[in-house]
């Protein structure tokens, strides 16, 4: 679905990615990992078009490098900043619906389906965003996502600093769209919950993909491990 070639991307005059080579498959999890400046936030602003860069860039086989983001995102592609960038002053279910890219077509996840998932969005429904905690406004920027009927979500650092609990949350939601065949490109720091969900991890150092393979085989590659990821 999603094919990166040769991407290179600058803030300015700095070169940030390197000729990145990437792509994600019809129904598949790929984690996206790395230490941080490796380049990973950078990959998912270039597809969403917030970076100027060169390469190529094709989504279900039209190349979309120079579109408009909100072009970008009709086209099927979700984004999940690590920011959040929830609307503080409306509703959690009123911040719901602003997620929605056609509100006279049904898409494939409805309101009910994000309350049976999360019913602590129901429950907290129409108090201000802007008041729940930093792990709940995630959850409802993850959800929000959803509501556009993505084929492909990007999420950048969905489980930072958040406490455990929310980080189970965060793994039962990546989970769901698993079984729905949603296509997911993952940008994590946490080894376990990317290596758990993912069908394919690939590594990122210093602009440049150097790792390309299976979970078990970035378990079993502790030069790339030691190298790249640890700290």
């Amino acid at each position: 679905m999603l094919k990166i070639e040769n991407l290179h991307a600058f803030y300015g005059k700095s070169h940030v990615l390197h000729g990145v080579h990437l792509n994600v498959a019809a129904g598949e999890i790929v984690a996206l990992l790395g230490r941080n400046g490796s380049g990973r936030s950078t990959t998912a602003k270039a597809i969403m078009g917030l970076v100027d860069c060169h390469g190529s860039l094709r989504w279900k086989e039209q190349e979309i490098l120079g579109k408009k983001t909100y072009e970008i995102a009709h086209l099927g592609i979700g984004y999940v900043p690590e920011s959040r960038d929830i609307f503080p002053t409306l509703t959690v279910e009123q911040n719901l619906y602003l997620g929605q890219k056609n509100a006279r077509k049904a898409g494939r996840w409805s309101l009910e389906d994000i309350y049976k998932m999360f019913p602590s969005l129901q429950e907290r429904k129409y108090i201000q965003a802007g008041v729940m905690s930093g792990g709940e406004q995630q959850m409802l920027t993850l959800c929000r996502t959803l509501m556009g009927d993505p084929d492909l979500i990007i999420i950048d650092e969905p489980t930072e600093g958040l406490a455990p609990k929310i980080v189970e949350l965060v793994a039962l939601y990546l989970g769901e769209l698993k079984k729905r065949g949603i296509s997911v490109l993952l940008i994590e720091q946490k080894l376990t919950i990317a290596m758990d969900i993912s069908d394919r991890c690939m590594v990122m150092g210093h602009g440049s993909i150097v790792f390309t393979g299976t979970p078990n085989e970035l378990r079993n590659d502790s030069y790339i491990r030691k190298e790249w990821l640890e700290v």
